[in-house]
């Protein structure tokens, strides 16, 4: 539903209600108004008649009269006669009591006031339903410039509210009319503190998604330059492949294509683990993963790597070391650092995988003594596609950019 018709809605709704009960208010203080001021044109015009001076006879005829009028007057004499009744056939009764009375008659209620003056009861009395009417009559008018009103209301607030939103529909318009590459921040300037939150949220969201595809272009861009090395290699190795004259040559080209081929193949794995990894792929389902089920089978899958090398390779396991995580991603994890832990260690060397708990929590720790990171490098090692100065053999410069981003994501 739009803002501004559900606005305009509950505004109206709650002045009309509040309108509405005022207007009862207005108008029951109208009749009750209206009905005093009735009470004392009755007391009045009695008043008047007592102050008369006519005889009996002479009163009655004076009051004789063939304008219809809303009141009815009646006089009695002082031995009890009636000596004059203007409306005959309401059938009025005689003097209740003096003062204000309201008598029910068949035909309706009438208010009735009688008073005594030189000897002559004197009665005027009126339909409760003409007054009511005529109350009635007084209290709408009251209530008139009300309901003109109301529909003027709703006009000013529509283009109020229409004006007060202008800020949503400026940015709504300044959103679409950006291209897809478009991810500057939204100007905040003159938008009013609500859509100014709303404007900051959407530039928080338009950084994050800034940095997110400078990040994705810059992978691409590593990873196309990584794989044209390899691929060129390989090229190269299958040309060599292809004009060796003799079995020697050929197969000494065969394996150099072949191990090409694994440089390849794992360079590809390795992007491909980072590519999982990133923060809007898909998590793994956490489930309660053992570190040291994990550095066994990182041991396992090297082990024939280390065996070739004569390495003294082994896991020492100091308690239990259970966390909440994804398997398949720690084990991406412990499969790098021992992979390393392998591959930089010189022949006839140790890797010692240990897993435990210490006061800030689990830990897999991989020690080996093979050449180390100088400390220049051990910030710059975990930038994607790094490799140090001193870096020997063959590798991607991945393994603990990936290593880092599992660590972080497991805390």
């Amino acid at each position: 539903m739009s803002i501004r018709r559900r606005l305009l809605f509950w505004l109206l709704t709650s002045v009309l209600a509040g309108g509405l009960l005022a207007a009862g208010v207005v108008f029951f203080q109208a009749l009750g108004e209206a009905s005093e001021i009735f009470d004392y044109q009755l007391r009045q015009v009695a008043l008047t008649l007592r102050d008369r001076s006519f005889s009996t006879a002479a009163l009655a005829e004076a009051l004789q009269g063939d304008e219809a009028l809303d009141l009815a007057i009646q006089v009695w004499s002082p031995e009890g006669s009636l000596l004059y009744d203007s409306l005959p056939g309401a059938g009025l009764p005689s003097v209740v009591q003096l003062g204000f009375s309201t008598v029910a008659l068949p035909g309706g209620a009438w208010r009735v006031y009688a008073v005594q003056q030189r000897g002559l009861t004197i009665q005027v009395s009126q339909p409760v339903a003409v007054r009511d009417r005529l109350a009635a009559q007084a209290a709408w008018r009251t209530l008139l410039p009300f309901l003109v009103a109301l529909p003027l209301m709703g006009l000013l607030i529509w283009r109020l509210v229409g004006r007060e939103l202008a800020p949503l529909e400026r940015t709504a318009a300044a959103v679409s009319r950006r291209s897809p590459s478009s991810l500057a921040p939204i100007s905040a300037a003159d938008a009013p503190e609500e859509v100014r939150a709303l404007i900051q949220a959407l530039n928080s969201l338009l950084g994050r998604l800034e940095s997110a595809l400078a990040s994705q272009r810059r992978f691409v861009a590593d990873a196309a330059h990584e794989l044209r090395s390899p691929l060129t290699a390989l090229t190269l190795q299958l040309q060599l492949a292809t004009r060796a004259r003799s079995e020697r040559k050929r197969t000494e080209a065969h394996d150099a294509l072949r191990q090409g081929v694994e440089r390849a193949t794992r360079l590809v794995e390795q992007l491909l683990a980072l590519a999982r990894q990133s923060p809007d792929a898909p998590a793994e389902r956490v489930v309660p993963v053992d570190l040291a089920d994990i550095a066994r089978l990182a041991v396992e899958h090297h082990g024939a790597e280390a065996a070739a090398k004569r390495l003294d390779i082994g896991i020492t396991v100091d308690g239990p070391a259970a966390i909440p995580g994804e398997p398949a991603a720690l084990a991406i994890l412990a499969d790098n650092l021992v992979g390393n832990a392998v591959r930089y260690t010189p022949a006839g060397g140790t890797v010692r995988v240990t897993t435990g708990q210490d006061g800030r929590g689990a830990y897999l720790a991989v020690a080996d003594d093979g050449p180390g990171i100088p400390p220049g490098d051990r910030e710059r090692v975990f930038a994607r596609f790094y490799r140090g100065e001193n870096a020997e053999g063959p590798g991607s410069g991945l393994g603990l950019a990936i290593v880092k981003e599992l660590a972080d994501r497991h805390g």
